[in-house]
């Protein structure tokens, strides 16, 4: 599998962003969806990185620059049929090295706190991020978790 930086121009990206889009609505109420489309992503702010198999997109993963120290996690995806087969781990691993890479200290991310995110909070416990306050712009939401990690 490669990670690449996406441009976000393909049709692949925008299908499997929009089943992203499609399940944070279906999972979420709309005062809890923190999810960002494809105009968002394209932010100066923020870096898009996809996996690939072959011609096949894997997932997804995003990093948002909050500070020059400080970096938001987002839009973090496995495409149907590539679930269980270590493309988050792959995906956050990258993530994690490109932003020690540029110096962030601390890394932060949002997620619900419904049955439906379980997988996604395990995940990001064992690769070090402990639950934390609201950042950024975020508010106290009973459906949303917060977690950060210090980066060494």
């Amino acid at each position: 599998m490669k990670i690449i930086v996406d441009d976000l121009t393909g049709p692949e990206i925008a299908e499997l962003l929009e089943q992203h889009l499609q399940d944070m609505r279906a999972t979420s109420p709309p005062e809890s969806k923190h999810a960002l489309d494809l105009a968002a992503l394209r932010d100066h702010s923020i870096t898009f990185w996809t996996i690939w198999d072959q011609k096949l997109l894997a997932g997804c993963i995003a990093l948002k620059r909050l500070t020059s120290q400080h970096g938001e996690i987002k839009s973090m995806r496995t495409a149907n049929g590539f679930a269980r087969q270590g493309v988050a781990s792959r995906l956050l691993d990258h993530l994690l090295q490109e932003a020690h890479n540029q110096g962030y200290q601390r890394l932060s991310l949002e997620t619900g706190s419904m049955e439906y995110f379980k997988a996604a909070r395990n995940l990001y416990a064992k690769h070090g991020f402990t639950e934390c306050k609201p950042f950024a712009d975020y508010q106290e939401d009973p459906n949303s978790i917060y977690m950060t990690k210090e980066l060494l």
